[in-house]
């Protein structure tokens, strides 16, 4: 189709689709058809609840022919295998992050759209909601000056006091780097532009986690990836950051603070889509508060906004360049950890243009 709403299936109808499905379906840009999922049944409930007329699995949305964009919500270990066979079924594809498991996937995939005409996308579009395009504005407005020096941090306990499945969060292509530290970087990336090397310390402060809700609580589970990440990331010509991605923490922690030769800026946390954005100025003794402006609604307007640029034929914000280099810098994080060197990131991009003035997730601007 080159007119009109795109047609859109979901694959994978586990915790985060419902958010995804009540946003999506409020879109009038975009046609949910259907939803997949290994399991049928689950599909089928996700469906009926959503209004969604179709279900089943993956093939069965796949050969849908309104079905143009896949939106991948499966477990990081599928990532890349599901979005190579929407590709080759001929469908655009949006993934959950990871964009891919590692760097060789994720080339597979920007590789297979590429070869085919088609387009990959990649979450998290968090740094497209109100809170962090008030800041890319305010940094590119000059209100703090050159960005001299970033810090950031995520720090809690972990997610399997609330999660009723976490293993997964424990497991390769899980931990604090590979589960949050994509907002981190995305924003960081989206603000001021590719890393050109990084550096790193990581631990592992336990070989088992405990199951803390549901109907497995107080089941033993492998840790098998490292639980506390101190990075450092070089941006070339820009700034310096450290940032800290940590399971492992009693203090909770969500900050990003840009200092500049004029200024600072706190961000509010990255996983969300609204403020508070603060400053001060060099010689300020407080933060003030900043208006915020744009759009609030949360995840799915990465989606929006990549079938609204296909439309036009324009670039998509949420890019797969995007989610591959920040899937490289999560990966070469790992391995600087390892080897306790700087890694130099390969991949780079041009950081996405900020939203219009006015960007109207709920505006019909396809019919």
């Amino acid at each position: 189709m080159t007119a009109g709403p795109v047609g859109v299936a979901l694959v994978g109808a586990g915790v985060i689709s419902g958010q995804y499905l009540c946003n999506l379906t409020s879109f009038p840009d975009v046609r949910v058809l259907a939803v997949a999922d290994l399991d049928a049944g689950r599909a089928a409930a996700v469906a009926r609840e959503h209004g969604v007329p179709v279900s089943g699995s993956l093939a069965d949305v796949l050969a849908l022919p309104e079905v143009e964009l896949v939106v991948n919500l499966t477990v990081p270990a599928a990532h890349a295998a599901v979005a190579l066979e929407s590709l080759r079924a001929g469908k655009h594809v949006y993934g959950e992050k990871p964009f891919a498991m590692d760097p060789a996937e994720g080339a597979a995939i920007l590789a297979e759209a590429a070869a085919r005409g088609l387009r990959a996308g990649g979450a998290p579009d968090t740094f497209l909601g109100a809170g962090l395009q008030s800041a890319l504005h305010a940094l590119r407005s000059g209100l703090i000056g050159e960005p001299v020096a970033v810090t950031a941090a995520t720090q809690s306990l972990g997610p399997e006091s609330w999660h009723p499945n976490p293993e997964f969060f424990y497991q390769p292509g899980g931990g604090p780097l590979y589960d949050l530290g994509p907002y981190y970087l995305t924003a960081l990336v989206s603000l001021l532009g590719p890393v050109a090397r990084v550096a790193a310390s990581t631990r592992r402060a336990r070989a088992e986690r405990v199951v803390g809700s549901g109907p497995k609580a107080g089941t033993t589970f492998p840790v098998d990836v490292p639980t506390h990440v101190n990075a450092l990331l070089d941006f070339p010509g820009t700034a310096t950051a450290a940032a800290t991605f940590s399971f492992d923490s009693p203090v909770n922690r969500r900050m990003i603070e840009i200092i500049g030769t004029e200024g600072a800026l706190s961000l509010p946390d990255p996983n969300t889509f609204e403020g508070p954005l603060l400053a001060r100025g060099a010689h300020d003794t407080d933060w003030r508060e900043l208006p915020v402006s744009g759009t609030t609604t949360s995840r799915g307007i990465g989606v929006l906004d990549m079938a609204r640029s296909l439309r036009a034929g324009t670039p998509h914000r949420a890019s797969g360049e995007l989610a591959y280099h920040v899937l490289e810098l999560m990966a070469a994080i790992a391995e600087a950890g390892e080897r306790g060197e700087f890694r130099a990131i390969t991949s780079t991009l041009t950081a996405p243009e900020p939203l219009p003035d006015g960007w109207d997730p709920h505006a019909a601007t396809l019919a």
